[in-house]
C-alpha cells in the first residue's frame, strides 16, 4: 500500500512536471523564433532564453530523478500485466531486423554487447578487440558516432558487429516509443544468443561535457577522424591521385561541419521530441554522405586494379575474419528483411493502448499512428541490400539508400505521432513518455 501511494504521488508529480516542461519548451521555441532589432533587445532576448533553458533543464533533471524513483518501485503487481509482459517478451524475440543475429557465435554476441553497453566509439572498441556496435544515444545526442560509423563502415565493415544495421533499424523504431532504454531491444535482453536475461537493461545514456563537445564540435578529429593515413599507405597514390585524395579530405571536413548543426544539449523527453532529434541527426548524416560520395567516386576511379584491391582490403584486425564473412553477414541480413516485423509495429501500439488508454478521437489517432509505423518499417525493409557491396564506393551508395529510407520512415511517422500526442491529457502524456516502465521484464 505504501508503494502504491508512492507510485501514485510520483505519477501525479511527473504529469504536472511534464506539463511545465511542455510550456517551457513552447516558450523557448517562441523566443528562438523572435528576431529582435537592436543590440539591447538581442541581449535581453538572450538573457531570457538562458533563464528559460535553465528552468527547462531543472525540470527535466527533476523529472528524470522522479522517474528513476518510480522505476525502482516497479509497476504495480498484476497477474494480467505479468502475463502480458511474458507474451511481449516472446514477441520481441521474433519479427525484428536483428532477430537472426541472436543465433550467431556466443563470444561475438558478448563482445558486441560489451561495446554497446559501454557506449564505445568504434576505434575505442577496436583497441580492446571488440567489434563496433550500434550506439543509439549518448546523452542527448542520437547516433553519436554517426560520422565515424558511416565512413569507417564504408572502408572496413568487418570491424563492425555483423548485425550493425539491423540493430540500427530496430533502435530507430524502438526509441520513438520506448525511449533510450527499450525493454525489448535484442541488445538489452540477450547477452548470449537465444538466452533471455530477465530484467536486463542497457545502461542509462550519459556523456561528459568534454565528450559531447568533441562529438558535436569536431567530429572529424580524435576518435572520429578519417583513416586517410591508412588509405595512403595502402594504395600509395600518385601525385595526381594525391590531389584527388586531398579533395576527399576537404569533402570529409565539409561533411563534419554539417554534424555541428545536428547536435543538441537538451534531452528529448517526449516521443515527438525524440523523433525530431533522430530526424535531424539522420538528415545531417545523409547530407554528409552526399558531400563525400562524389569525391570518393573520383578518387576510387583513379586507382588501378592493384590499388583498388589494397583499398578494398583495408581494416583493423578484429577477431577472426575470413574473406567471405562480409558477404555472409549481408546475405543473412537481406534474407530477414521481408519477414513480418510484428514486434516493431504491433507491440508498441498495443502497449500504448493498454497504458495510455486512449478513447474517442485518441483511438482513431492511435490507429493512424499504427498504420504510419507499418509503412515506415516497410521503407526500412525495402532498403535492405539485395547484393553485397564489395567496394567502398558500393558500400557508401548502400549507406545513402539506408539513410534515405530512415529519413522517409521518420517523415511518415512524425505527423501521425504529433497528432496522437496532441490529443492526450497530461496524465496520458506522462504515461506515454515513460512507456518502458509499463512494459514488464
Amino acid at each position: 500500500m505504501v508503494q502504491e501511494r508512492q507510485r501514485n504521488t510520483l505519477s501525479r508529480q511527473n504529469a504536472d512536471r511534464q506539463s511545465r516542461i511542455d510550456r517551457l519548451q513552447q516558450r523557448v521555441q517562441q523566443l528562438q523564433s523572435q528576431k529582435p532589432e537592436g543590440l539591447r533587445a538581442q541581449r535581453a532576448q538572450e538573457r531570457s532564453l538562458q533563464a528559460q533553458n535553465r528552468l527547462l533543464e531543472r525540470e527535466q533533471r527533476l523529472l528524470r530523478t522522479d522517474q528513476a524513483r518510480l522505476d525502482r518501485l516497479g509497476p504495480p503487481p498484476s497477474a494480467e500485466r505479468s502475463a502480458a509482459a511474458a507474451a511481449a517478451a516472446q514477441a520481441a524475440a521474433r519479427g525484428r531486423f536483428a532477430a537472426q543475429f541472436r543465433g550467431t557465435d556466443a563470444l561475438q554476441a558478448r563482445t558486441a554487447l560489451t561495446a554497446r553497453e559501454n557506449r564505445w566509439a568504434p576505434r575505442h572498441a577496436w583497441r580492446r578487440g571488440h567489434r563496433a556496435a550500434f550506439v543509439a544515444w549518448l546523452g542527448p545526442v542520437f547516433w553519436p558516432y554517426a560520422y565515424s560509423d558511416i565512413f569507417e563502415y564504408t572502408f572496413w565493415p568487418t570491424a563492425y558487429d555483423p548485425g550493425y544495421w539491423a540493430y540500427a533499424y530496430d533502435d530507430f523504431v524502438d526509441t520513438v516509443f520506448w525511449g533510450a532504454d527499450s525493454p525489448y531491444s535484442a541488445y538489452a535482453r540477450y547477452s548470449d544468443p537465444g538466452v533471455a536475461t530477465s530484467g536486463r537493461r542497457a545502461r542509462e545514456p550519459g556523456a561528459s561535457p568534454q565528450a559531447l563537445r568533441q562529438l558535436c564540435g569536431d567530429p572529424d578529429k580524435g576518435i572520429t577522424a578519417w583513416p586517410l593515413a591508412s588509405i595512403t599507405r595502402a594504395v600509395r597514390p600518385t601525385q595526381e591521385q594525391r590531389a584527388l585524395l586531398d579533395d576527399l579530405k576537404t569533402a570529409a571536413a565539409k561533411a563534419a561541419d554539417v554534424f555541428k548543426q545536428s547536435c543538441d544539449d537538451n534531452y528529448a523527453m517526449t516521443p515527438p521530441g525524440r523523433l525530431r532529434a533522430m530526424t535531424s541527426r539522420i538528415g545531417a548524416t545523409l547530407q554528409a554522405v552526399r558531400i563525400v560520395r562524389p569525391a570518393l567516386d573520383k578518387f576510387y576511379s583513379s586507382l588501378n586494379d592493384e590499388q583498388q584491391a589494397h583499398f578494398n582490403a583495408l581494416g583493423p584486425e578484429i577477431g577472426k575474419r575470413s574473406p567471405s564473412q562480409p558477404e555472409q553477414d549481408a546475405k543473412a541480413q537481406a534474407e530477414s528483411c521481408d519477414d513480418p516485423k510484428s514486434s516493431l509495429t504491433q507491440l508498441p501500439i498495443e502497449r500504448i493502448d493498454a497504458v495510455v488508454r486512449p478513447a474517442g478521437e485518441q483511438k482513431e489517432m492511435l490507429d493512424r499512428l499504427g498504420a504510419a509505423t507499418k509503412d515506415a518499417v516497410k521503407e526500412l525493409q525495402a532498403a535492405c541490400p539485395d547484393d553485397v557491396p564489395l567496394t567502398p564506393v558500393g558500400r557508401l551508395e548502400a549507406m545513402e539508400k539506408r539513410l534515405e529510407a530512415m529519413l522517409l520512415a521518420a517523415t511518415l511517422v512524425q505527423p501521425a505521432l504529433d497528432k496522437f500526442y496532441a490529443t492526450l491529457g497530461s496524465e496520458q502524456k506522462a504515461r506515454f513518455n515513460t512507456l518502458q516502465q509499463y512494459a514488464g521484464p
